[in-house]
């Protein structure tokens, strides 16, 4: 039988791959209820507490009263706003980038400028942990598509010598989602500007988490845009609203404008979620506080882990793995955490490398102390279980 799709899910079961879907009732936050359960969640991206804002949540309410619910038609036929123009505008100050576009997500983003850049004739070179939006999007855009060592300068620096390709880009996550380490921005940089080919980042993770003010990981290496022609930040984590963007050059963005196609035949994002990101923005450039607050829960928590005997990665972001090995090892512990009433989200291949199953432990700026601790007690007990527990 041809589509024998049974069977494939029966595969994937017996691997321990299987994924299943929860069910959140409430919003996003550190203490949730999901199917009917109560936890405390361990496992957004809402980096700063955001996602839940009442003056966020109001602007929105405002905004959907004065534009409606829906954007309604492309960016390019009459769904381009007062909203959306006036966020782009904020954005593009806020990077320090001479303009700013929006897409309606960063899968769609990362598609758009990647294939709208290049072709048959070009060569594109990124890091192995890339964003699957990356990796595929280098593959349609049927240019030379070349995969280097995660974070090796060497090994691309070989890769770019041996290619006649047109067009050079290099594309690389700023922060890594599921290892939580940054790229070495600064060295690709100079690695760039020395083969005459572009930079390009995905932000995703550290948008409004790096950098004093929040700029991510182009301020946080003080990198502008000559240094780094492409940087592509999304709006759906440490924003707590949806969307993307790309900022760049007047080139870029009016190249973007006429040649990609995520750009030019999708319907916008609603008016209303880009006048609350507006709210989000000004929210993260005052309340630095959120940032620091972060931070130190995340070196209390590796200060407590490191003493513990847990296997953590050179992660200084929100996201901490914790490395445990076997798939059913890592599903294991995220249900025996569960259990306690921890949401942390057991990541398996092929997200990651074989071996190297892990629970990725996310950060929020609505975190308390109380709630680190409680994970770390749950955390020691479901690796060591106390004597009572084994008796």
């Amino acid at each position: 039988m041809a589509f024998d799709l049974e069977k494939d899910l029966q595969i994937r079961r017996a691997r321990g791959l299987y994924r299943t879907r929860k069910t959140l009732e409430v919003p996003q936050g550190a203490e949730v209820v999901v199917d009917g359960k109560s936890y405390l969640a361990f496992c957004n991206n809402d980096y700063l507490g955001l996602a839940n804002h009442p003056d966020i949540c109001a602007a929105m309410a405002r905004a959907t009263s004065d534009y409606g619910t829906g954007g309604g038609a492309s960016h390019l036929v009459i769904g381009h706003s007062r909203a959306h123009h006036q966020l782009e505008e904020e954005l593009a100050e806020f990077t320090g980038r001479e303009r700013v576009l929006l897409f309606s997500n960063g899968y769609m983003a990362n598609l758009g400028v990647i294939t709208a850049l290049l072709g048959k004739e070009d060569a594109v070179f990124q890091d192995r942990l890339n964003h699957a939006s990356l990796l595929d999007a280098g593959l349609l855009s049927g240019a030379r598509f070349q995969r280097y060592l995660h974070k090796d300068l060497a090994n691309l620096e070989t890769r770019l010598n041996r290619t006649d390709g047109r067009r050079k880009l290099i594309v690389t996550d700023g922060v890594f989602s599921m290892d939580g380490d940054l790229a070495p921005l600064k060295a690709l940089a100079e690695l760039a500007h020395r083969q005459d080919a572009w930079l390009m980042v995905d932000d995703a993770h550290g948008f409004g988490v790096l950098g004093n003010n929040g700029g991510g990981v182009a301020e946080h290496c003080s990198l502008g845009q000559r240094d780094l022609p492409v940087l592509v930040g999304t709006l759906g984590k440490a924003f707590g609203t949806a969307g993307a963007f790309v900022a760049g050059s007047e080139a870029l963005i009016e190249t973007l404008i006429q040649f990609a196609r995520t750009y030019i035949y999708t319907t916008s994002m609603p008016p209303a979620i880009a006048e609350a990101t507006r709210v989000s923005l000004e929210i993260l450039k005052q309340e630095s506080w959120r940032r620091e607050h972060l931070d130190k829960l995340v070196q209390y928590f590796r200060k407590e882990c490191q003493q513990m005997g847990l296997k953590l990665m050179d992660s200084h972001s929100p996201i901490q793995p914790v490395i445990v090995g076997s798939a059913d090892t890592a599903v294991a512990m995220s249900d025996a955490l569960a259990a306690q009433g921890i949401l942390v989200t057991a990541i398996r291949p092929p997200t990651v490398p074989e071996g190297t199953s892990r629970l990725r432990i996310t950060f929020s700026a609505a975190h308390k102390q109380q709630h680190v601790e409680q994970l770390l007690h749950a955390l020691e007990r479901t690796v060591r279980p106390s004597q009572e527990e084994v008796a």
